[in-house]
């Protein structure tokens, strides 16, 4: 099982990494918050202070359009907010 899906690289979630030293990425819904600091830990060489998580339902949506009724649905996930210890950083970026 692959706990961690993607890093969330929004404006928000950049504006905490640099002053809160928080991350945030997608994780795997079943995933609990000790295999989340313990991927993020092995995957790039931090101290994790502590972890936070957030499931988000499935959103659906309908309109109506020229060619009728148009419906749309944006999947189920779970964040994780990964706070880091004082002195670490993730640089998500290096690898580009």
């Amino acid at each position: 099982m692959n706990i961690l899906v993607k890093p969330i690289i929004t404006e928000k979630a950049t504006n905490d990494s640099e002053l809160y030293n928080r991350y945030a990425f997608v994780v795997n819904k079943k995933a609990n918050k000790l295999e989340i600091k313990n991927a993020v830990a092995k995957a790039y060489g931090v101290e994790i202070e502590s972890v936070r998580t957030m499931n988000y339902p499935v959103q659906r949506n309908t309109k109506f359009a020229k060619s009728g009724m148009v419906h749309a649905m944006k999947g189920a996930y779970k964040k994780a907010i990964v706070q880091l210890a004082e002195g670490e950083s993730i640089d998500f970026y290096s690898n580009i």
